[in-house]
């Protein structure tokens, strides 16, 4: 990989592809997905070696693909080098008109070989629908708060460590890897945790977004509806503050988008 110890000439053009928003309590701390994920990414600019400002690295750009126009809510690939695909509280497995649109830009610009794309939780399991793998509901419930990843060989070069602990909050899952791909970790609950094709794309399953307030209120807020239980609740709950590594896998990103 492209190492980050001096500026670009020219910042990569990223997309932030919102597939969702924030429950109203974290949307009024923290804004859209957009504005969490450019603070995910200022902080991991900020932690390089030779730390370095978000605008000499990324010139970002959000769209609501969800709601938004459907002539103006995708970029121009032209226009781009990158995209983000960001979580959701839908299934990627779904048939709605805007998650079809979704895969089928995705499958897009991945057939185009020039755009990469970053996925994220649900953006995760889009790309791999994109790449023809089938997506469900998982066999083992919701995989849920700060969790260890176990990275393959490939894993551990891609990452820069032997495992990884990431906040999930997941009950779909990507049933195989697509053709091509290369897997880079797995958990106890979860085989399909991140995939990687160099200079094309990098997912993850869990959610480098998120800190132990945001774990909080979605648990809470899943909770108090019945969608999550009383044992797996207080389980996640315990573990949401613990230390994760939400800044180095953006570090990464970083470092794949200058491959």
């Amino acid at each position: 990989m492209i190492g980050l110890g001096t500026p670009p000439s020219a910042p990569i053009r990223l997309a932030i592809l919102e597939a969702d928003e924030p429950l109203p309590i974290i949307k009024a701390v923290r804004g859209r997905f957009g504005a969490i994920f450019t603070l995910l990414l200022r902080a991991a600019c900020e932690s390089l070696d030779l730390p370095q400002t978000l605008d000499s690295q990324l010139s970002l750009s959000t769209y609501d693909v969800v709601a938004g126009d459907p002539d103006t809510a995708y970029p121009d690939p032209e226009t781009i080098d990158a995209v983000l695909i960001t979580g959701s509280r839908h299934s990627a497995f779904e048939n709605h008109h805007w998650i079809i649109r979704l895969v089928e830009y995705t499958r897009r610009l991945l057939e185009g070989n020039r755009v990469r794309v970053i996925g994220v939780c649900f953006g995760h399991q889009i790309t791999a629908r994109a790449l023809g793998a089938q997506i469900a509901r998982s066999p083992n419930y919701w995989e849920l708060s700060v969790t260890e990843l176990e990275l393959t060989e490939e894993g551990k070069r891609v990452f820069g460590a032997d495992t990884l602990r990431i906040h999930q909050t997941h009950r779909d899952v990507v049933l195989e890897y697509p053709p091509g791909t290369v897997a880079l970790a797995h958990s106890k609950q979860c085989h399909t945790q991140a995939m990687y094709i160099p200079c094309r794309l990098i997912t993850v399953q869990g959610h480098p977004e998120f800190n132990d307030s945001m774990m909080r209120e979605l648990l809470q807020a899943r909770h108090s509806t019945g969608i999550i239980a009383d044992g797996p609740f207080e389980d996640a709950m315990m573990r949401a503050a613990d230390k994760h590594d939400g800044v180095a896998i953006a570090r990464v990103f970083l470092r794949f988008l200058r491959e």
